[in-house]
């Protein structure tokens, strides 16, 4: 048996074993095999030798996240202990389905579901998928995780999102302020995404140089879109010309992802959605596809899978 001593005084160690050590008792999980004795500003470490030295690079591992982001979470324990090897920062070394980018403070940003797992795999294969699901399944916010990707990873030079500017019983004309200060809300979900995977800063820079572009779905007509990862969000409000207008705006090098929600529908009763028409239409068309999502996906408070499921019912 050997006896190691990791000092962890360079920060609080509070915040590196979690809240009521949660941290901890992760790590703990992860080596069964050795004893841990947390005290004050190090980690006591007792067992075989090669356990050991297993150990002492994943915990460094864990103890640079901390420094670089000045956070650990238990989904960041878990992803650097699991990992079997490599640089955990790179995103694109980890397989689909784990973490598709490092956001805000280091937090993670991974599918979480089988579903938004067959979002990430789709994406891969296809240029168009439609992921179609009710509120709170992480459509848009898988969806801007693989674009944000798509351009640290170099893949794209610009990340286009966009909504219909429509919403249940109101009406833009009737909103305050100049045509900008009108749409904005409506936008709010896709810049709230952005900023939780991109340092504000940053955000600000890319949407100033047009890197980043977020804009209501009447800005694409006319337009191509190339080298571009392009997201159009609540399609179930576009109508049936304006998706098309929408998916005919495709550059040869463009990734685009349709989400929607087909029980959400505040169009008016008399026209009809242009996603549910783009399922019958487009389902046998290579190269699209379709990932269904249901409240098993929600990932929001646990009441949102009760109330989708009341409302089914």
């Amino acid at each position: 048996m050997s006896e190691v001593i990791i000092p962890i005084d360079t920060f609080n160690p509070v915040e590196f074993f979690g809240v009521n050590d949660s941290n901890l008792e992760v790590i703990r999980r992860n080596f069964p095999e050795l004893k841990l004795v947390a005290r004050g500003n190090e980690i006591k470490v007792i067992g075989d030798e090669k356990n050991i030295h297993v150990f002492s690079e994943k915990i460094n591992r864990l103890i640079q996240h901390y420094q670089k982001f000045g956070s650990l979470t238990t989904d960041n324990v878990e992803h650097f202990l699991a990992d079997k090897g490599g640089n955990g920062d790179k995103s694109s070394q980890i397989p689909a389905g784990e973490v598709l980018v490092f956001g805000q403070n280091g937090i993670m940003v991974r599918a979480r579901t089988a579903n938004q797992k067959k979002m990430v795999e789709s994406s891969e294969k296809n240029d168009i998928v439609f992921a179609i699901g009710p509120a709170g399944t992480g459509k848009t916010y898988t969806a801007v995780a693989l674009a944000v990707r798509a351009l640290k990873n170099r893949e794209i030079k610009r990340i286009i999102l966009t909504r219909p500017a429509v919403e249940a019983g109101e009406n833009l004309g009737f909103l305050p302020g100049d045509l900008k200060e009108k749409i904005d809300p409506y936008l709010r979900p896709l810049y709230d995404a952005l900023y939780d995977m991109i340092q504000g800063e940053k955000v600000k820079s890319y949407i100033e140089s047009g890197v980043i572009e977020v804009a209501p779905l009447a800005f694409m007509r006319g337009r191509t879109l190339d080298n571009a990862f392009v997201i159009l969000d609540e399609a179930q409000n576009a109508t049936e010309n304006q998706l098309k207008m929408f998916l005919t705006r495709m550059g040869p090098s463009a990734k685009f992802i349709v989400t929607g929600d087909v029980t959400q529908i505040d169009l008016p009763r008399n026209q009809p959605s242009g996603l549910v028409q783009a399922i019958k239409i487009l389902s046998n068309v290579k190269g699209i596809d379709f990932i269904y999502l249901d409240s098993q996906d929600v990932v929001r408070h646990r009441l949102v899978k009760e109330i989708i499921e009341a409302y089914n019912k």
